[in-house]
């Protein structure tokens, strides 16, 4: 199951990434990545509540994100690293079922891949600072 929601997670930042460079509607592009051969082997399920879930809180994910920059401005931020980061802050929202350190370790995973050379330090620091204040009872028990 574990690979099939990576496989999730990674058509969920294509198709963020695809948004964000072309806004429209979110519906349409769903359908098209729905419909995409390379998406087999997903958990299409979880893809759906992934980018539905994004794509419908985008404000107020951002919103978070912006918050916790402290060495980079919003629009320095590269449209991987920004999917990425709203995926991650998403799953940490309002995805409880997914432990956190799976949530950031996703997240590092997807950016080492498509994202800049050292962008999974920058994608880390910000996710960890989002699941100091998101959850901290989680953590707390983990630690």
């Amino acid at each position: 199951m574990s690979g099939s929601r990576r496989l999730a997670r990674e058509a969920a930042m294509q198709a963020l990434y695809q948004w964000q460079l072309n806004p429209g509607d979110p519906a349409q592009v769903e359908a098209q990545f729905l419909a995409d051969e390379e998406v087999q082997g997903a958990d299409l399920q979880f893809f759906q509540q992934l980018w539905r879930g994004v794509t419908s809180h985008a404000d107020e994910l951002d919103a978070a994100i912006r918050g916790k920059l402290s060495d980079r401005k919003w629009d320095e931020i590269s449209e991987v690293e920004r999917a990425i980061l709203r995926l991650g802050a998403f799953e940490l929202a309002h995805r409880l079922d997914v432990p956190y350190r799976v949530v950031i370790n996703e997240a590092l995973e997807l950016t080492k891949r498509f994202g800049a050379e050292q962008g999974h330090r920058f994608v880390n620091g910000i996710l960890d600072r989002l699941a100091h204040e998101w959850r901290a009872a989680e953590m707390a028990r983990r630690s």
